[in-house]
């Protein structure tokens, strides 16, 4: 009943406003329309989420749904398109045209690239196989965050053709120069030396690390990336098959080939693909970590004079004669330095902080072509003393042998002799700490100096010898008084057993020592984080060298009868050792990539 009522009620109520409501309204009623709503396609990701024990929608453009799929185009909404010469440094032609500079600088290594001497071997104890494969570093890295979901700068698609861009720029620049300027490398294995195509495909892979993420996301992507092509360089120049011209063109065209494909995508993409922008802001903290590369000039040669003979008393006499007179064949000279520096420093403020250096300076010898030659002489010089001396005990023209048969019985003492240069480099190691000043010059610019001390160590120059033949024994009379020679008789040269030798023919070091360092720089600050910097550092410090030279150690094996005659006629087969005290200068001038943190 109660129903009835109310329903009553509200049907009156009703019929009473329509009462009220007039013809016309109704005449001016526009006619109902039906609305479609938009809409856009999605594709549905969802995931099982075991703990919540539910599937879970995720939206297309979050990072987690990244990792789930691979799109080849994407853009992402509020990414800027790069315009082309805010994103070109030029950086890549001064350390290009450095290179290209002192390329001279290998006419003066006296190699046998002729194989004139086939018994001559460059084996250096420093050989390793690990910068085939970090040259490959940066794309590896770049390619593995992509596929673990970590965005950089483009998408698959554009990261792709600037990656082909590049790498097909930086090939055709290094195989052009290559087979056009046919330079001979230091190995002489080949004449295709300049400029290095290992440091350049590495510097090309380090500059796509860095813009992809090193830009965008953190700047020790960039320092990892640059880190390692600046180790495959140097790893070039140590394995003997690069200079130091060709590693620093090789490092430029790498970094201009990488710069120009990226700036052709910027041209022919657009904003298309792009994922992230660089990172913005500028600090005004100079703190910063740097990876260097220079050259060092200054104190190249050493040589060695009677007077810096030490132990080894045959020799006393002579030395006390010759005095300052240098030896020539015990002077080395050396190539222009290769440096390769990391560095740091935290400011306090915009002027003043502390920091430290740690710097490998490789010098190689340009003259121990010298010694090699020498080597090979000096089996045919011993056969000639051994020959006069055999002569000088006959007493009359009828005993005595000529040169013919005596070569004849000694054609078998060398049977095979073979010098390998182990190290050809004299290595430094200096670690350095001491006080940072820097003197802004402008938003970008900046004026920096240091003050440094700390020490170095030396790696030893070292050359081998290996002699294989007949043992010439024979029956000898030999009678010496006072140290003199009075009574010697030679006679039956025959063969012995055979023999096969290996002794350290040259070996060269310097101690461990306190060094001194202070230098200039010009930094640019061409990014948030990011910076290049110019150098001209100054180092010193004293060094004691030692040298030991052993050219006649197979004398006492090939013929040991002769052994005492070689003592007193003053043809000692122990070795010569000498010791120096030098100062050593380096004036050295580079590159940096820096980044500020």
């Amino acid at each position: 009943m109660r129903k009835i009522l109310l329903t009553a009620v509200i049907g009156t109520m009703c019929l009473l406003g329509a009462a009220d409501a007039s013809a016309v309204d109704f005449l001016n009623m526009e006619p109902m329309k039906l609305t479609t709503p938009e809409m856009e396609p999605k594709l549905d990701y969802s995931v099982r989420d075991v703990h919540l024990g539910r599937t879970v929608k995720l939206e297309a453009a979050s990072p987690e749904v990244n990792k789930y799929q691979m799109t080849w185009m994407r853009t992402n909404p509020d990414v800027k398109p790069y315009k082309v010469m805010d994103d070109l440094t030029f950086v890549g032609i001064p350390v290009f045209a450095a290179g290209w500079i002192i390329k001279s600088e290998k006419n003066s290594f006296r190699q046998d690239y002729n194989n004139k001497h086939a018994n001559t071997r460059l084996l250096t104890n420093f050989k390793t196989g690990i910068d085939d494969y970090t040259q490959y570093f940066g794309p590896a890295l770049t390619v593995g965050l992509k596929l673990g979901g970590y965005e950089g700068r483009s998408d698959w698609g554009r990261l792709l053709a600037s990656a082909a861009m590049s790498y097909g720029i930086m090939a055709g620049l290094v195989n052009g120069i290559k087979y056009t300027a046919s330079e001979m490398r230091p190995d002489g294995s080949s004449a295709n030396s300049w400029p290095s195509g290992h440091t350049a495909t590495s510097f090309v892979g380090a500059t796509m690390l860095h813009k992809e993420y090193g830009l965008t996301r953190s700047p020790w992507f960039s320092v990892a990336g640059y880190g390692v092509a600046t180790a495959t360089g140097v790893m070039r120049i140590l394995n003997n098959r690069h200079w130091i011209s060709d590693v620093l063109s090789g490092a430029g065209i790498g970094i201009m080939s990488t710069e120009l494909g990226y700036a052709l995508s910027d041209i022919i993409f657009k904003g298309k693909g792009l994922l992230r922008n660089d990172l913005e802001g500028f600090s005004e903290n100079p703190s910063f970590f740097a990876i260097s590369m220079g050259m060092s000039f200054g104190s190249k040669d050493i040589g060695f004079t009677w007077n810096d003979l030490t132990g080894n008393s045959i020799y006393k006499d002579l030395a006390n004669e010759l005095g300052d007179e240098v030896l020539d064949n015990v002077n080395i000279d050396f190539h222009t330095a290769t440096s390769v520096d990391a560095e740091g420093a935290y400011f306090f403020n915009k002027y003043i902080g502390v920091g430290g250096r740690l710097r490998v300076r490789a010098m190689t010898a340009k003259s121990w072509g010298n010694f090699v030659g020498q080597a090979q002489n000096d089996c045919d010089d011993f056969l000639e003393t051994v020959y006069d001396i055999y002569n000088a005990t006959k007493l009359n023209d009828e005993d005595m042998i000529s040169s013919g048969d005596f070569n004849r019985l000694m054609t078998d003492v060398v049977t095979d002799e073979e010098i390998t240069v182990e190290s050809d480099h004299l290595t430094e190691f200096s670690a350095n700490v001491g006080l940072y000043l820097n003197l802004p010059l402008s938003k970008r610019f900046a004026l920096g100096t240091k003050f440094l001390v700390g020490r170095t160590m030396t790696q030893e120059l070292d050359i081998n010898a290996a002699y294989k033949g007949t043992v010439k024994n024979m029956d000898s009379h030999i009678e010496i008084d006072n140290g003199e020679l009075t009574a010697l008789d030679l006679s039956n040269i025959h063969d012995g057993n055979k023999y096969d030798m290996e002794w350290d023919y040259l070996s060269m070091g310097g101690n461990n020592s306190t060094t001194y360092g202070t230098g200039i720089s010009l930094t640019y600050k061409y990014k948030s984080n990011f910076m290049w910097r110019v150098f001209c550092d100054y180092d010193y410090s004293k060094k004691t060298f030692t040298l030991k030279y052993d050219p006649w150690s197979f004398m006492k094996v090939m013929t040991p009868d002769l052994s005492t005659v070689y003592e007193v006629c003053g043809m000692p087969t122990a070795p010569l050792e000498f010791e120096k005290e030098k100062k050593m200068h380096y004036l050295t001038i580079g590159a940096s990539f820096a980044v500020s943190f």
